[in-house]
């Protein structure tokens, strides 16, 4: 059934090892939770004995803050820089903690209380008026019945009164339905329910948090990574499995890919590997992004040449990333090309810079 997918959940990509994990997990595990804090954070950061690949490239002791979180009776919520693997850190936990991650609110501006708690068949609802029959479940309610973690992405978003929607959830565990009457008016959160929320610090203030919901969290940043040969050794990981994905017979080259996360470390921070100051583009130049232009290189090169991807596809895939928010950074782009470096890549990179647009 999952050949066809694009992108299965975390709980069915890894399905083997979560397997794998269950069966080997002796630990005692919080209420409700499917493996111990051990067998998650083992699901995360891996673990060669058992075969258990690494899936997220950070520091270990946010991991272990974060399962620590998920245990309390507070929510968890990872902020940081657009790219950082928020996400994919909040799909994983969601999958280790309660074997599904698919819970999920995607918020914005358009979000309403019906798509986080519950809303209505309205066929039902007219026909026998107000019943459990009539309720649609939403995410918030489903993982309180059946205690499981909710998943709430880009939840500064979202317009601060429906964010406080989560104020009695998280603070009682209690959700109320009070369209119903009796005992079913009232949802009590199972063992196991939480709920991990992002928020990109390019966000913030955007819809600030109040303060009695960020009581109800603890807050953990999530940095961009620090090493270059770490960033590479991703990006490549990465890139390579997207390409095969997409019916790209050649694995992207390490040398192209060198040149990339070189170029998008040196734009995101200003400096170059040498110490010289450089233009710092306004747009997101994470490690998300790296991934996404060298599956693009990759494809460019394979669908219209029958190779892998060159410096020069880099060039014309690079103007979509660096224009995205500000069109002065396609020029900030255009002065960084205009250098001279050694290595055979750099040099066709320079001889390229007249594909980048305008």
């Amino acid at each position: 059934m999952n050949e066809h997918v694009q992108r299965p959940p975390a709980e069915v990509r890894h399905a083997g090892e979560l397997a794998r994990l269950r069966d080997d997990d002796t630990d005692d595990r919080p209420p409700g939770w499917a493996l111990s804090l051990r067998a998650a954070r083992r699901f995360v950061l891996g673990d060669e004995k058992l075969g258990i690949s690494r899936k997220f490239v950070g520091d270990p002791s946010l991991i272990d803050r974060s399962l620590v979180s998920l245990a309390t009776n507070r929510g968890l919520m990872l902020v940081g820089e657009p790219g950082t693997a928020k996400s994919l850190l909040s799909e994983l936990l969601a999958a280790a903690v309660s074997g599904t991650s698919t819970l999920t609110i995607q918020g914005g501006a358009a979000t309403t209380e019906d798509q986080i708690k519950y809303s209505w068949n309205y066929a039902l609802l007219v026909a026998e008026g107000p019943s459990p029959r009539s309720l649609v479940a939403a995410p918030l309610l489903r993982g309180m019945a059946e205690g499981k973690v909710v998943r709430f992405e880009e939840i500064t978003r979202c317009p601060l009164e429906v964010q406080d929607c989560l104020l009695s959830p998280l603070s009682d565990r209690v959700l109320a339905v009070p369209e119903l009457t009796g005992p079913e008016s009232m949802v009590f959160a199972q063992e196991g329910f939480t709920v991990i929320a992002t928020a990109n610090t390019r966000d913030r203030g955007v819809n600030e948090m109040s303060a009695a919901l960020k009581r109800r969290f603890n807050f953990e940043t999530v940095f961009p990574i620090a090493d270059f040969d770490t960033e590479l050794h991703l990006v490549e990981q990465e890139a390579t499995a997207l390409l095969k994905r997409s019916g790209v017979g050649a694995p992207p080259r390490r040398d192209v890919l060198e040149v990339l996360v070189t170029t998008f470390r040196e734009l995101r921070e200003g400096r170059t590997a040498r110490g010289d100051a450089t233009d710092r583009l306004s747009g997101v130049m994470s490690t998300a992004e790296a991934v996404s232009v060298a599956h693009a290189v990759g494809l460019r090169g394979w669908f219209l040449r029958r190779e892998p991807g060159t410096a020069a596809d880099l060039v014309s895939c690079l103007a979509g990333t660096a224009a995205k928010d500000n069109p002065e950074d396609l020029a900030k782009l255009r002065r960084y090309l205009e250098q001279r470096r050694r290595g055979d890549q750099w040099k066709a990179l320079y001889e390229a810079r007249h594909l980048l647009p305008g």
